[in-house]
């Protein structure tokens, strides 16, 4: 078994490199496997990397983990993959077990330290079903706190910078509530590019390629099981799994199934864009006799507080402003980037042994439930 550190990457390419050599293993349980590169963006050798094979005698069911929709988060993200191979996959069903990984879905963000695209899109709020359907004011209380959410000039104090936006933020409270602002967040904008949580005007090409591998799969597979993998929600050191109601189930019987102490639910109108959302609908609407499961799994990090999820804002809030107007001071620059990385991709040993526990629960538990183990005896 792997130790901690070499779990988890310090850079994306490192990163990359561990996933490819992983070919080897997977190939040890599905021969036919290939690893696919896709250059992605307008930099060289960005990539999304993936690894598949249908079932070794029938395709009756598949895998699908994805790691790095939002860059950053794909630290963590590529640890699970990494955890997959080397500790679970031999215990999946070759025969019948189609599998597909997939490393940096957002390899710009990755590479970079960043959550969102080259073109500062949220990919997360970049995959509308149907983007004519979707008025341009779609986020009225993004409007409405719009001072916020844009940047507003060069950071010259990170200190006093800090204390102004807590002062915007206790007023965006006071005239919207936290849940006008975290509305705000759920559904996106499509408005302001250089604003937070900005679903672009178009579709970006990682999301292209992600939607070509749903409808592949779901052409192909009778069964689909989607892992992808987070960073920053839920309660500190813990997983969580947060799953669309598109899956029919209520909140009650998937604890009952899964047994995770963790699971949240989300609304397809509270949330714009979202890839498992998209992923449900195209089941629904081309494939409905097809079985899907979608789900996110969030390891946590600040908390579930009230004055956690104001500390979210203001390093999401932050980050973006240093990215489009820069820091007077390194020294502010370093503190807003560490903040950030605190969030997304913190260094603490014991976040890390949380995200090995807590990642190797939750795959033991979706697996076994969703009967891709082998049966042995």
């Amino acid at each position: 078994m792997k130790t901690i550190e070499e779990y988890f990457p310090v850079t994306y390419e490192q990163s990359r490199e561990t996933f490819r050599s992983n070919l080897e293993k997977i190939s040890l349980y599905w021969p036919e496997a290939e690893l696919t590169t896709r250059p992605i963006g307008k930099e060289e050798d960005n990539t999304i990397d993936m690894i598949y094979s249908g079932g070794t005698e029938t395709n009756e069911r598949v895998l699908l983990m994805t790691a790095g929709e939002h860059g950053i988060e794909g630290y963590a993200g590529a640890a699970m993959l990494d955890v997959f191979v080397q500790e679970v996959a031999e215990q999946i069903d070759p025969k019948r077990t189609g599998i597909c990984l997939i490393h940096a879905v957002n390899p710009w963000g990755m590479r970079n330290f960043r959550r969102v695209t080259e073109n500062n899109v949220d990919l997360n709020r970049n995959y509308l079903v149907d983007p004519e359907q979707v008025p341009q004011d779609v986020n009225e209380n993004y409007e409405n706190v719009m001072k916020v959410f844009l940047p507003n000039g060069i950071i010259d104090n990170y200190h006093l910078a800090r204390i102004d936006l807590q002062t915007k933020l206790a007023k965006g409270l006071v005239s919207e509530g936290h849940s006008g602002l975290t509305s705000a967040k759920g559904m996106g904008q499509y408005e302001f590019p250089t604003g937070v949580y900005y679903g672009g005007k178009e579709k970006e090409e990682n999301a292209i390629f992600l939607q070509a591998i749903q409808e592949k799969l779901l052409y192909e597979y009778p069964r689909v099981i989607h892992m992808d993998w987070h960073t920053a929600l839920g309660p500190t050191n813990e997983v969580t799994m947060l799953l669309s109601e598109d899956d029919g189930r209520s909140l009650k019987e998937l604890k009952k199934t899964y047994g995770l102490k963790n699971i949240q639910q989300f609304t397809p109108e509270k949330t714009k864009g979202d890839s498992t959302h998209h992923f449900y609908a195209l089941k629904n609407r081309q494939y409905p006799d097809t079985y899907l499961f979608s789900a996110l799994f969030e390891f946590g990090t600040f908390g579930t507080s009230m004055s956690a999820s104001l500390r979210e804002f203001m390093t999401i809030i932050l980050e973006n402003r240093l990215h489009h107007d820069g820091a007077e001071h390194e020294k502010d620059r370093q503190a807003i980037l560490d903040e950030f990385k605190a969030m997304f991709y913190p260094e603490e040993k014991e976040w890390r042994l949380a995200v090995l526990a807590e990642g190797r629960k939750a795959m033991s538990s979706l697996l076994k439930n969703e009967g891709l183990f082998t049966i042995r005896g």
